[in-house]
């Protein structure tokens, strides 16, 4: 094995290029189509609303899985588990105080239905539910309103996402969208 001072550059930073494919001690979990959304920068939506788009396009290629009147249920693209949706009301409107009395009722119903769908097909354990409104609070999309509906397991956690800070989904999200869509006939 080489001595650190072969990989060192003269100001001793690392010569990354150098070290491509040396064996190390850490395991990588390589996701390269999490780019597009980093790439995007922090106002990549502000003209181009992800979901204003997704309701005119196909059901399986926007990862829809159900379609209420005032709102939608879709899943996440970039999911904290397995499963994760958002139920976003069709207009685009920043503040749940924006939202009317029936997208109220309606964003809270399909809410109320996810979290049976969930329950049946992926025996969810518990949700984390909640919305971030406004880039200050955390939202990607700040300008449109949605509700994240994250289900849980007591086995969901593990080192990965405290130490390394990544998540493993053992399911692809087609995969997931159609069985969620499938089975939210029987909760509707």
């Amino acid at each position: 094995m080489s001595s650190d001072a072969e990989f060192n550059g003269a100001d001793g930073l690392e010569d990354a290029a150098r070290l491509v494919g040396v064996p190390d001690e850490y395991q990588r979990l390589w996701t390269p189509h999490r780019m597009a959304y980093i790439s995007g920068g922090p106002d990549a939506h502000d003209d181009n609303c992800p979901f204003c788009n997704a309701p005119s396009m196909d059901d399986e290629k926007a990862l829809i899985v159900h379609r209420g009147e005032h709102a939608y249920v879709v899943l996440n693209l970039f999911p904290y588990n397995t499963g994760h949706v958002l139920v976003c009301p069709y207009r685009h409107i920043a503040m749940y105080d924006d939202v009317t009395l029936d997208e109220a009722v309606e964003i809270a119903t399909l809410t109320q239905q996810a979290m049976r769908v969930l329950r049946h097909v992926s025996g969810t354990e518990g949700f984390n539910i909640g919305m971030n409104q406004g880039k200050v609070a955390g939202a990607g999309v700040a300008g449109h309103l949605h509700q994240h509906v994250v289900p849980r397991w007591s086995t969901d956690s593990n080192f990965l996402p405290i130490i390394a800070r990544t998540k493993a989904m053992p399911r692809l999200l087609g995969e997931v969208r159609d069985s969620l869509a499938e089975a939210w006939q029987q909760f509707s």
